[in-house]
């Protein structure tokens, strides 16, 4: 392993070891700065005059975090290698560390990647939402060339973390403006979610739901079981059982071969994570290391 790499694993653990939480917070900010256009750091910068910060789009507020943690590793090591490591490559490897962290599996993270020299509002704007039906979903994935068990497999990152009240709401509430809640939510898990997330006269929406109830902290495989039992807490969680348009293909025996090996899930997941990590990189002369992973240098 690379001597920046072995600094940054080091920052890394020594931020988990303040807090679970914080190792969290990585893993989702590396799936939304990857997907706009390529693993180049572009989800941190934040907004200026002339440029609309990607942290704004629909699919990233209230979702993406982690940022200060990201800030910290980045001032360690511009304090120990100025001007060598990217925000992205500190994305890419602070995801997988922190995957391994909560139990999950390791996979090689290529490093070299610059970072970009602006953010990409409408490209983010196009990211998969928790909305989003899976017909959506898979078409998403599929313009960044994953197919279907990556996108099922990126899907189980969900396995950790947690989403606000606000991403929920409806489903609970007004189901496609219905009225009622969502016909697929398990009633037990739906009375569960209703006692944290009044209706909004009640609440804010920033409560927080953990992703996967049963192992909230733990990288495994219960997510998809969670899921077969109606208990997916985003709608685009539990659509990977819905039945798709004509022609397409299910993803419900994704979910079913995951719920039942978690070697296939975490064997999965790290092909689909290098994959994506490899998409549209910066490299050589191409952008910059940014000194600040908010602002361009």
């Amino acid at each position: 392993m690379p001597a920046v790499a072995v600094a940054l694993c080091a920052a890394v653990v020594a931020l988990a070891a303040l807090g679970g939480a914080r190792a969290q917070q990585l893993s989702p900010a590396y799936y939304d700065g990857s997907c706009p256009h390529g693993c180049d750091g572009s989800l941190l910068l934040d907004e200026t005059p002339t440029m609309r910060s990607e942290k704004a789009a629909d699919a990233n507020v209230g979702s993406a975090r982690g940022f200060p943690v990201v800030d910290d590793i980045k001032a360690a090591l511009e304090h120990a290698c100025p001007g060598v490591v990217s925000c992205a490559d500190i994305l890419a490897l602070a995801a997988e560390i922190s995957v391994e962290l909560a139990g999950g599996p390791y996979w090689r993270v290529m490093l070299g990647r610059r970072d970009g020299m602006a953010a990409n509002f409408d490209g983010a704007q196009n990211l998969p939402s928790p909305q989003d039906p899976l017909d959506n979903l898979t078409q998403k994935f599929a313009d960044l060339g994953l197919d279907d068990t990556d996108f099922v497999a990126l899907q189980g990152a969900h396995t950790i973390g947690r989403a606000q009240c606000q991403s929920i709401q409806d489903r609970l509430y007004n189901f496609s403006g219905t009225e009622q809640p969502d016909p697929t939510l398990d009633r037990a898990y739906l009375a569960a979610l209703r006692q944290r997330c009044p209706a909004a006269a009640g609440g804010d929406g920033t409560g927080l739901n953990d992703l996967d109830p049963v192992t909230p902290d733990r990288f495994d495989n219960s997510y998809y079981a969670n899921i077969q039992r109606n208990r997916g807490l985003l709608r685009s969680d539990q659509a990977m059982l819905s039945a798709p348009e004509e022609g397409a293909e299910s993803t419900a025996p994704i979910v079913g071969r995951f719920a039942s090996s978690q070697a296939q899930f975490f064997q999965s997941f790290a092909t689909a994570m290098i994959k994506m990590g490899n998409i549209a990189p910066l490299t050589g002369s191409m952008g910059e290391v940014r000194r600040n992973c908010r602002v361009v240098n």
